[in-house]
Parts: C-alpha cells; structure tokens; sequence
C-alpha cells in the first residue's frame, strides 16, 4: 500500500518521508529514521514526558503552539506541521535571539562558562538551576517549558503556570524545585523567540501541496486525514474497517502496548467543522476534534469551579493532543470527561453520510468499550446545555486517584444541582459516575433522592447511603470495590457541608490554627 509522503518544518527546512506506516510513531521516525535521539522513550504511553517535543501549526493566520507526547503520538500527525526536538533549539534559523544586555538591575541565573551561546533560554535556565541530575528526562522538561516560552512570548512566568505547563514531566532524581526556578528565571534572560512571521509563511507554502480533503488524493493509502465534514464521511461509509484516530493518546498504548497495526487509519483531526467551538440557542457545541485543552477552557468560562477538576485530567501533553470527542467515542469506564458530561446533561451528535442523529450521553455507552455508534458514523458534536442566566445551579466534579496529576480515577463523580429561585431546594438533579461499572453511568436513584430536598448536609448524607447502594463496582489494582463505595459517599458527604459553608471538609482549603 503506498503512502503519500509526509512533510513537516524542521529547523527552518521542509522534511520529506516517504512510505511511513500509518501507525509508526513520531518517536519512532525521530529517532530511527532521523536519528535525532534527544526525545527518549521511558514508559511509552504518555506518562513520564521524556518524549516531549513542540509542534506549531498554523490557524487562520497565527501558530498554536503544543507540547506533546511524541511516543504515542502518530508520525502523520505532523505532516504540515512545524516540529522541534531539545536538540534543534540551538541550530534552528527561524529562533531570534536578543542580544544581552551589558548590565541588568534585575539578579539573572547564568548558566556555566562553558554553556553554548546559542543554548535557548529554557536549557540554560535549567542548568543555571541545576535542573538536571541522570539527564534522561531533561529534554522533556526543555521542550515542555520551551513550549510555554513560544505561548506567553518569552514573558516571566508564573509558578503556577510553570507547574501546570510540566504536569506532564516526570522527575525521578533532581525534584521539580529547582525545575520550577528554572522555569521562572527563564523569563529574565535575553529573548530567544520563534521568527513566527516567517514561519508562517513557510507553513502556508507547505500548505500548498497535494494534502487529504482536496478532492484529488489518492485513497489507495493507510493514513487517510480529510480537512471536511463531507470527506470524512464518505471515507468512513468507503473504509468502515478502518480505525478512527484523534489525538491517538489511547489508540496510541494499543499500538505501543499491545503492537497492534492498521492497515488502514482515518483520522479526524484536521476535519475544519469539528475542531470548532460554537454557543448557540443556549447550547454550547464543542467539535470533536476540539483539543481537550481548548474544550475545558471553555468549559470552565461557563462553570468556573470546574478548573480545578480540568487540571487533574492527565498531564499538559495530553490534553493538548486529546481530543474531547476522542475520550467520549473511546468508551472507557474510567474515562473523566464523561461523567462531567453526564452531569451537564450533553447529547452527542452522531453523523454519516446518511444524515445525522442525537441521543444523551448516557444513552451512548451500550457495555465495556461498546458504544451506539454505528459502522460508517461518526462522532461529530458534543452539546451542552449552558446554565439559564436567572436558574440557581451548583456544579461540581470530583477524581479520587493515587496521583494528583496524570493518573487515572479510581473513582469520578460530578453533579448538576438545580435550585429553586430561593437557592435553597433542589428542583433538578443530574449525576454522573465513573469507575464504578462497566461504562460511566448516571446515578439516577441518587437523583431522585436528592430532588425536592433542602440544599445542606442532611439531604446529601440520605443520598449518599443511596450511591452508595446504587452501583456494584469491581475491585481491581487501582482500588477495591468496598474503597469505591466509601469514595462515593465521602463525596457527597463533603458536598453537603460545603454546601453549608462549613470550613477544612476539603485538603484543598484546610487551614490549621497555630498552637496556642
């Protein structure tokens, strides 16, 4: 089966592979084919970030920049693209560099006489910093923080930002102390930034060249990435066999963990209707191939309590190459999105070439990894109803794992309350559950429980006995099914007091008072 060539800009210069398989990796071509060996493979799935590296791709006339997992991300999935490794950040022409200036008022770290000059901001931060102990990891960390350089345009950075940009990083050896020093003095060093006019420019060339959704490429190919709508269901009604790809951050362990291949793989990603985000008629439509970054930022405009949720989910990596479509198609029973999703009361929208239909959420998930989606249909859409202007709402979400970041549930819950214009019954309720079947699931009985009740820890603690009651959860190695049961409860149980204004129900506002 011949391939079409895949291009991407590396170091200022058009890169060109022929006959790459749909499912080789970008780690894979990186290393093997380019032998560029910064990008390390340690866990192969998208946990520890040593494979990180940064893509920039051009959006209606500006660079959105990503840091991602080049060990599960598919090698395709560049082409058109612009991509960096820790070891291009010194040689690539397009990167402008200030001169120093010849005395600063303001303490900057510098790094070792014998650094290179030309070494980026974010790799001489860290040795200044001493960022750095076996070194396996570091490029990772340089490329997640190299990203966050090119977001905010070299600015100074938060610590929080910081830490949020290297949730996807593992250390094992130095900390991430001196790493978040490194990621904040990197700011107060001469600029070193992307000539992205100029870029942009080499983008819109590449561009130009025979790409999928034309019209006029062959479909005698393994990796099939239309740029429309209409393409993408007619090659999905030609080729149902073949594997539907997003982000690939699951579809990725099947190909790394389980060696399975495709013969054929049609990607949704580049699909211009489904990577919108759209509010209408009160309903907030999310395209499915909406990054699950830009999905919960919206989302958390609408349902500001929710950001704290939204961070837990995996690491920075991920979610930037995740789609929110892609984690709602997969079907897991462990899956975050989903739960919230129930909560929000969204219906999916499911497309073909035959027309298009729309069911709840908890209506799509038939078993374990089954779901109603037809052979030549498509997940297209996720709507979500936005909160009424003058309707009481109380939202929230909640995962119980063994880590805070990257890692997955044992236990997700999230619910909707409805308020009555008092704000103090409860006219409407909806809960959704993961980790605790066999798909997620909505908590109807405990719904009901709720509905009718003053809002305050007696209503909650009744309920919790009934979510209690309402699941049989499996034990497994992440948690058992007694330790389910009690998370539930625990939770809503915390929800009642909070509702109260009760203080230090949660880790993440305990306060302590000083011994007298």
């Amino acid at each position: 089966m011949t391939e079409h060539a895949l291009q991407f800009i590396r170091r200022g210069r058009v890169v060109k592979l022929e006959n790459v398989s749909p499912t080789r990796t970008l780690l894979e071509v990186l290393r093997d084919d380019l032998h560029c060996t910064a990008a390390k493979e340690g866990c192969a799935e998208g946990d520890c970030g040593a494979c990180t590296v940064v893509t920039a791709e051009a959006r209606e006339g500006t660079l959105h920049w990503r840091a991602i997992n080049a060990c599960i991300a598919p090698a395709h999935g560049i082409d058109g693209l612009a991509l960096w490794t820790a070891e291009d950040l010194a040689l690539d022409p397009l990167i402008t560099r200030e001169a120093p200036p010849a005395a600063s008022a303001t303490p900057v770290p510098h790094a070792s006489a014998d650094a290179s000059s030309t070494a980026h901001p974010a790799q001489q931060a860290i040795l200044a910093c001493h960022g750095s102990q076996c070194g396996f990891c570091t490029p990772g960390f340089v490329m997640s923080l190299f990203g966050l350089y090119q977001r905010t345009g070299g600015a100074a950075c938060s610590r929080e930002a910081a830490r949020s940009a290297l949730s996807g990083n593992l250390c094992r050896c130095t900390g991430y102390r001196p790493l978040l020093d490194a990621a904040e003095a990197m700011g107060r060093m001469p600029k070193a930034l992307v000539n992205e006019t100029e870029l942009l420019q080499k983008l819109e060339q590449l561009s130009t060249g025979l790409r999928w959704g034309s019209g006029e490429k062959s479909e005698n190919v393994g990796w099939m990435a239309p740029t429309d709508l209409p393409t993408l269901l007619t090659l999905r009604a030609r080729h149902p066999q073949a594997q539907l790809i997003a982000g690939a951050t699951d579809v990725g362990l099947w190909i790394t963990k389980q060696h399975r291949d495709f013969a054929a793989v049609l990607s949704t990603t580049r699909v211009a209707e489904l990577r919108r985000i759209e509010a209408r008629g009160g309903t907030l439509r999310i395209g499915a191939a909406v990054s699950l970054e830009d999905a919960f930022g919206e989302l958390a405009t609408h349902w500001p309590p929710l950001r704290e949720f939204f961070e837990r989910f995996a690491g920075a990596p991920v979610r930037a190459a995740g789609t929110l479509g892609g984690n709602v198609a997969n079907g897991s029973p462990i899956g975050d999105s989903m739960p919230l999703l129930i909560a929000l009361g969204a219906r999916l929208v499911l497309t073909s070439v035959r027309g298009e239909r729309s069911l709840p959420i908890e209506d799509f998930y038939l078993g374990y990894r089954r779901t109603a989606l037809a052979a030549d249909e498509v997940l297209a859409y996720i709507d979500v109803p936005l909160p009424a202007a003058h309707t009481p709402q109380r939202v929230a979400a909640w995962k119980v794992s063994k880590r805070v970041e990257d890692d997955i549930s044992a236990v997700c819950l999230a619910l909707t309350l409805t308020l009555d214009a008092a704000g103090e019954r409860i006219v409407g309720a909806r809960i959704g559950a993961g980790g605790v079947a066999a798909t997620p699931v909505r908590a109807h009985k405990t719904e009901a429980a709720l509905i009718g009740s003053t809002l305050g820890f007696a209503a909650f603690d009744a309920a919790a006995a009934v979510l209690q009651a309402e699941f049989e959860p499996l034990s497994d190695l992440r948690a058992s099914s007694a330790y389910r049961r009690a998370a539930l409860a625990a939770l809503l149980h915390r929800f009642g007091r909070e509702a109260e204004g009760q203080a230090n129900v949660s880790l993440a506002t305990l306060t302590l008072e000083a011994d007298a």
